[in-house]
């Protein structure tokens, strides 16, 4: 339901005001990341047409706000990249394939299944932790279990849950870990790592 009103109170320092609805009422918050529009400066007496939402706390705010003539361009969704998972699922069989034929020791194939869902599971926590604003896992804690193998759950988790799936600094080291196991694991299977490889039979 779209509700309609006038800013009342406006504190550019900090980003957030007040909107008196029309018709009476309590005055309703407002942030300026509310507005579709942030380019304008809102000013006393804008007439805005807003949603109601809550804000982490459970508090009534407004949300997809835009200012008098302006219409409301919705969010396009986030598409998923079926490129990672697809990578992840492919690797995930490949390594059981390997597994069944004798080319991969078990313990290794358990190191990456049983990462790829402990990293999901870390994955999802911290998606959890960030809608309620808790404090959160550190970055470099999720590259460290996706560096030990972990990957695969990492690359699906980010996808399914849409969590880290945006932030090109976190993506790029992302990938980084993804290409040293590889290249982790095709020294492995050469005969430089034979003898490594034999740790996990």
């Amino acid at each position: 339901m779209r509700l309609k009103g006038k800013l009342i109170k406006w504190d550019d320092e900090k980003a957030f005001g007040f909107i008196v609805p029309n018709g009476g009422g309590d005055h309703v918050f407002i942030h300026k990341s509310a507005f579709s529009n942030r380019r304008r400066t809102p000013q006393i007496k804008d007439i805005i047409t807003f949603s109601i939402t809550k804000d982490k706390q459970g508090r009534y705010c407004a949300d997809e706000a835009t200012f008098s003539g302006e219409k409301l361009k919705k969010k396009q969704a986030k598409s998923v990249s079926k490129f990672s998972i697809y990578l992840s699922v492919i690797f995930l069989v490949l390594m059981m394939a390997a597994l069944v034929i004798g080319r991969m020791p078990i313990n290794l194939v358990l190191l990456y299944l049983g990462g790829s869902t402990l990293t999901f599971i870390l994955y999802a926590y911290d998606k959890s932790k960030a809608k309620r604003g808790a404090w959160r896992t550190p970055e470099s804690t999720l590259h460290l279990f996706a560096l030990a193998g972990g990957w695969p759950g990492a690359a699906i988790a980010q996808q399914t849950l849409r969590h880290k799936s945006q932030k090109k600094e976190f993506r790029f080291v992302f990938w980084l870990t993804v290409i040293a196991n590889f290249c982790a694991l095709a020294w492995l299977m050469s005969s430089n790592g034979e003898q490594l490889m034999n740790i996990f039979k």
